[in-house]
């Protein structure tokens, strides 16, 4: 098991004080440019936080949850933990480094976003161009609600369509361009604009906006504008990307042995503002500073104001999983990131999964502190790490979201033999579909 921590630079001036409520976000994308003053989290809970998420690790490592894991906790734009357990490739004991790139699944669509907002702000297009004023294409069963669909609906997952409209589809190999060409059959559940409906390829329509105003590439748009800007060395798009990378996670089933390797599969890299990107625990913490103010440069504190507003209600997120129904009071979908309302704070929030990745992304903006994790096998035990850390920053009742305290494994798998680990190097929603 690898585990670095970093020195914690936090501001003299910490505390925690109460937040204003999720309602308010919306109100902020038409403030001032300037970047509010983070409040920070105090530093001896900030320590024994980080304290307490080895430890987690250590009890993930040993039980052999995962095949390999990457994680990154980012303090006022500082890498305050970085760490890293088992294989990103079990077969050849090829370990996972920070460097180790994996497939992002879902956490794809706030980049989508982001360079959305980085051509609005050149006046390439609008958050509310009309799809069907730059897509001949585009079409919905019902002519009007097509007329007034938007940018931003897609984006903000409210175009109307029922829930992953074409996944199964698009699993079965029927491209992406039949499928967008296809909405047309589609009974839609509600207005434009008035409903949440998760997508993936109506939400890749993205992608021929922005070559229809641009003349270029939705994928080199990305590079040009977010990955080389930001330093994100070894992000790329694609199934080929992936696999040009120098070390790249393979994704794993469980065995009798512990974890076998399987090629990744290619219908989720066809969508690519969905589910596309391809990326390194390096780039991801390029990126977690980037989205919360650390580089203006890049993302305007006006343009993340935006892309963090609620657009649409999505209270069915508050009941997906047991922490979410313990912490959360508000939850809505913004432009490629989930905005939930964390026992009275303000949590931006993405996941992701295709078939052998798992991916979780999450910050607390008063706070500018945030982390990301991901794996190359499908458990989903890691995931309740996220809301444990959460919790500690907070300093609320502790709870083992994950499961991981108790002495009992949680699948089979877990007891496997051949464990992957590497030692420490220093102290410190379709069911393979993408979420």
């Amino acid at each position: 098991m690898t585990f670095r921590t970093l020195p914690l630079l936090i501001a003299a001036t910490l505390g925690l004080a109460s937040t204003s409520p999720m309602a308010r976000a919306a109100a902020q994308a038409g403030e001032s440019n300037a970047a509010p003053a983070a409040q920070g989290v105090p530093a001896e809970r900030m320590k024994d936080t980080l304290a307490a998420y080895q430890q987690w690790l250590d009890r993930l490592d040993q039980r052999n949850a995962v095949a390999g894991l990457a994680t990154a906790v980012v303090a006022d734009n500082k890498v305050v933990f970085e760490g890293t357990i088992g294989y990103a490739d079990a077969a050849t004991r090829e370990p996972v480094t920070p460097e180790t790139v994996f497939r992002l699944a879902s956490l794809s669509k706030a980049f989508a976003t982001a360079l959305t907002g980085v051509l609005v702000n050149d006046g390439k297009l609008s958050w509310d161009t009309k799809l069907v004023a730059v897509l001949p294409f585009f079409r919905l069963k019902n002519d009007s609600a097509a007329e007034h669909a938007t940018v931003r609906d897609i984006l903000g997952q409210r175009l109307g369509l029922p829930k992953n409209t074409y996944d199964n589809m698009l699993e079965e190999n029927v491209s992406y361009e039949e499928l967008a060409r296809r909405l047309d059959e589609v009974t839609l559940t509600c207005n434009v604009g008035q409903c949440y409906g998760y997508q993936n390829i109506a939400f890749s329509l993205i992608g021929d906006v922005v070559y229809a105003q641009t003349g270029d590439f939705f994928t080199r748009q990305v590079d040009k504008n977010i990955f080389f800007p930001l330093g994100m060395k070894t992000a790329s798009y694609g199934r080929e990307g992936l696999e040009a990378s120098k070390s790249w996670a393979r994704p794993h089933r469980p065995s009798g042995n512990g974890w076998t390797p399987f090629e990744p599969k290619e219908a989720y890299y066809r969508v690519a503002p969905a589910a596309g990107v391809n990326a390194s625990l390096k780039d991801m913490e390029q990126w977690l500073i980037a989205q919360m103010g650390g580089r203006p440069d890049v993302l305007s504190p006006a343009l993340l104001a935006t892309l963090h507003a609620p657009e649409v209600s999505t209270p069915i997120e508050m009941h997906s999983a047991p922490w979410r129904r313990a912490r959360l009071e508000d939850a809505s979908y913004a432009l490629g990131w989930r905005v939930f309302d964390y026992e009275g704070e303000t949590l931006i929030f993405h996941a992701g999964a295709v078939e052998g990745y798992r991916t979780m992304i999450g910050f607390l903006p008063k706070y500018r502190v945030g982390m990301v994790m991901m794996w190359n096998s499908a458990d989903p035990l890691p995931a309740g790490l996220l809301p444990m850390v959460f919790d500690s920053l907070l300093g609320l009742p502790h709870v083992d979201w994950a499961g991981i305290e108790s002495n009992a494994p949680a699948t089979a798998a877990h007891t496997a033999k051949g464990k992957t680990h590497r030692k420490s190097k220093s102290a410190a929603t379709a069911s393979n579909g993408t979420n």
